[in-house]
């Protein structure tokens, strides 16, 4: 068969070149390669799974790391996947209203500053106060949906974790809970994103609790505090004063997580996080992949989970996401990130920079630090 044929015979099926020293001991369905062939490139069969295509990717840079072509757009689940399917989406059908209400969160600065310099006047005292109370409300419900958020990570981690499969294994099978998986991340950064940008929210909250405070120490008994007891307060208190609060919450359940399974290799979870990094990084630095998203919104969701995973990783792994033994490849994907538009990854920038653990140990190699300065 003619090299021109053979190529035509394989086009129909196949979704990447590679060369053949890069796989010939991977690809499990046995082709006789024409000699003109043998030393250049050929194809890579795609793999179908059941909610989707699944596309097996070798990179030349780090032939050892797993990549995949993850359908974050078209996944669905499976009869063995429904159960904890239903219990996550149950609690990120919430999420897009409570982004709506934080991007609409307004403050009450000027109530609260006219309140403060007229502190005898009641009429100022009680317009500060009944500004504040809505936004109290308010920000217990995005406190909530925190907790309900951290149960479904580690829904989600159950699932992908488990023997005998390995976490590799469980990402090809499972394929929406996958998706679910990047969409807590992709909803994570973005609420992060919003809070940085809204310091009204710890002023407003401190204003609540110094007027609790006062009116306690008064003898004063105040409505709200069925809804926010003290003991809600503290709780709230900690979760406002981190810079990434929900970010935060995945980390701390990521690692209660591994700490809580002790008969479960810690490699089940990192290769779980590895694995979604190396799959986004793929997505976004080859052109055959991100012309096949339908949405250029797409891309962005690719960069949150990307930065999701590998801040999850550096937080549970002993050694973090930067030493050179990472089964992720920090540099690829801070390269990744540069090379997209300013304005879309700065954000995402800091949140390496700032919400993880390990950038700065001395077994981080200098040239990652400097590409994070």
């Amino acid at each position: 068969m003619s090299t021109d044929r053979w190529k035509a015979k394989w086009s129909e099926r196949a979704v990447s070149y590679l060369p053949r020293s890069s796989f010939e001991s991977t690809f499990v369905n046995a082709v006789s390669l024409p000699p003109s062939v043998k030393d250049t490139q050929v194809f890579i069969q795609i793999r179908f799974a059941g909610m989707g295509n699944l596309l097996k990717v070798l990179t030349r840079e780090i032939e050892n790391y797993p990549h995949f072509f993850l359908d974050f757009e078209n996944a669905q689940p499976t009869d063995c996947e429904r159960e904890v399917w239903n219990q996550v989406n149950a609690v990120l059908q919430e999420s897009e209203s409570i982004l709506s209400g934080l991007q609409a969160y307004k403050g009450a600065g000027q109530e609260i500053r006219d309140a403060i310099q007229n502190p005898n006047d009641l009429l100022l005292q009680e317009r500060a106060w009944n500004s504040v109370c809505p936004l109290v409300i308010r920000l217990k419900k995005f406190y909530g949906f925190s907790l309900k958020l951290e149960k479904a990570l580690q829904s989600l981690l159950e699932s992908l974790t488990c023997p005998p499969y390995t976490p590799t294994q469980h990402l090809e099978k499972e394929q929406a809970l996958a998706k679910q998986f990047a969409e807590i991340l992709h909803f994570t950064l973005r609420f992060d994103e919003l809070k940085m940008r809204i310091p009204a929210i710890q002023n407003d909250f401190s204003y609540y609790r110094r007027t609790i405070s006062r009116n306690r120490i008064n003898n004063m008994n105040l409505d709200i505090e069925n809804e926010v007891n003290n003991e809600m307060a503290n709780r709230m208190s900690l979760f406002y004063a981190e810079a990434t609060p929900m970010l935060k919450t995945l980390s701390t359940a990521t690692t209660n997580f591994v700490t809580e399974n002790k008969t479960l290799p810690l490699e089940n979870t990192t290769d779980c996080l590895s694995t979604m990094a190396s799959v986004c990084k793929v997505m976004l630095e080859t052109p055959e992949y991100t012309s096949r998203f339908n949405s250029e919104d797409t891309l962005l969701f690719c960069m949150r989970v990307m930065v999701g995973v590998i801040i999850l990783y550096d937080h549970v792994h002993p050694n973090g996401a930067f030493t050179k033994s990472s089964k992720i490849d920090m540099k690829g994907c801070i390269k990744v990130l540069k090379d997209q538009p300013a304005d879309n990854v700065e954000g995402l920038l800091n949140a390496l920079k700032f919400t993880t653990k390990h950038l700065n140990d001395e077994s981080t190699p200098k040239n990652i630090r400097t590409m994070l300065q």
